[in-house]
């Protein structure tokens, strides 16, 4: 009967639950290898005007961590936690989305979950904390993932952060806006707006190029949403079925004139300023999520990892110049693997300005035709909590195209911060 069928299957869930919760302790943290099993994501879409503008974080994270799990040849019984990145764990992502999009995936109640931030870090330190949890013996498989809804969320933090007074004393940057920080390390640094420009243009070709080839297709599985639409000559508002079936931020054929033409957001306060729409990135939504589990796991599930979690890193900086943290956190990261920047094949570095992995590129001495070889967040866009996790998927799946072993992700990190994780590509 229905009823029996149903009994059967929970009693197989909790089976497997209870397995997978008894990990194999005679091999040591050292000795257990972790790879990432899998990778699912959604296209990006843009905040406000999107696919996304109405759809609720459970459901655009659980959505990517259903897919990601599916592939990875898992029962979602035996995920034993999901570790999900957001910058603002707020409103429509907030109550822990971790552990509700779990469930929202189909995941059963067993499977813990958990939410971090990091700010623009989240994705990559969710897929790097799932990565530990198995290495140190804790979880045979977990999933780490991200997630941002800049549509939803935005308008309620805008009205809800309350500064501290001690804090706003001695480090004011703390609650300076992005764009200022990035506008003092272009000067400070000698970044040029023509510089950042060049680069802007350089990635929307590199991205489109990249979607006409099919490059992304692997990463994103397409979700049918509800979106809200404004007529502009009436001012009417309706729903409408949508599907978000790829990235749809980018600008293909944008051009050096058309860039150059754009005012500086701070123009009007700062007559130095180069930051501009069109050299920084935008603003969307979306969820990634990468299923991370022990290698002789996967091994004897015939499972083909993607990579394997190699290291990570983080570092501290000033708050008002967050962004050279990439140039911060990848010493560190290849000084504790014996690695040099000569033995790194792949870089994505994210593009939360140009100026970001144009300093980064020119103090590690990063060849540029190894880094953001498909474009990144200036032309892809950039949901703050999802960025790192889609970063990892994407460099490993590029990395099997290339053939390339070692590969990093890194980024700058609100506040003042920067993080980089190594992965071997297989």
């Amino acid at each position: 009967s229905p009823a029996q069928a149903k009994t059967a299957d929970l009693r197989r869930r909790r089976a497997l639950a209870r397995q997978s919760s008894q990990p194999d302790h005679s091999r040591t943290m050292a000795s257990r290898t972790v790879v990432v099993a899998s990778t699912a994501r959604t296209g990006l879409a843009k905040s406000f005007r999107g696919g996304f503008n109405k759809t609720h974080g459970a459901a655009m994270l659980g959505h990517t961590i259903k897919h990601a799990v599916a592939r990875a040849s898992v029962d979602p019984a035996e995920v034993d936690d999901v570790i999900a990145g957001c910058g603002f764990g707020e409103g429509a992502t907030g109550m822990n989305i971790g552990r509700n999009a779990a469930l929202w995936a189909g995941c059963p109640p067993t499977t813990a979950g958990a939410t971090i931030n990091r700010f623009c870090s989240s994705g990559l330190q969710a897929v790097a904390s799932a990565a530990q949890h198995v290495a140190g013996g804790f979880a045979d498989v977990a999933v780490g993932c991200g997630v941002e809804s800049i549509s939803l969320v935005q308008p309620v933090v805008a009205k809800t952060t309350v500064p501290e007074d001690q804090l706003l004393g001695t480090y004011p940057a703390l609650w300076m806006p992005m764009i200022e920080t990035a506008d003092i390390i272009s000067a400070k640094y000698g970044i040029s707006r023509a510089d950042q420009d060049a680069y802007a243009v350089e990635c929307q070709a590199r991205t489109a190029a990249a979607q006409e080839k099919g490059f992304f297709d692997d990463e994103i599985v397409p979700m049918d949403t509800v979106m809200s639409v404004k007529d502009k000559a009436t001012g009417k508002v309706e729903d409408v079925a949508y599907t978000v079936s790829k990235d749809e931020c980018n600008r293909p054929g944008t051009t050096l004139e058309s860039v150059a033409k754009l005012d500086p957001v701070r123009h009007e306060l700062d007559e130095n300023a180069t930051i501009t729409a069109g050299n920084a990135s935008q603003l969307s939504d979306g969820a990634s999520a990468c299923v991370v589990m022990d290698g002789a796991l996967a091994s004897k599930r015939g499972v083909e990892p993607l990579g394997i979690f190699k290291g990570f890193a983080v570092g501290g900086c000033a708050p008002e110049e967050m962004g050279v943290g990439p140039a911060i956190a990848v010493p560190k990261l290849l000084a504790k693997a014996g690695l040099t920047v000569d033995d790194i094949d792949l870089w994505e570095i994210n593009e939360a300005f140009a100026c970001v992995p144009l300093y980064a590129m020119r103090e590690l001495g990063i060849d540029p035709a190894k880094c953001n070889v498909n474009g990144g967040s200036i032309a892809i866009g950039h949901p703050f909590g999802m960025t790192g996790s889609r970063m990892v998927g994407h460099v490993l799946l590029e990395g099997k195209r290339r053939k390339a072993k070692n590969v990093v992700v890194t980024m700058c990190i609100g506040g003042g911060m920067g993080a980089a994780g190594l992965f071997e590509v297989v």
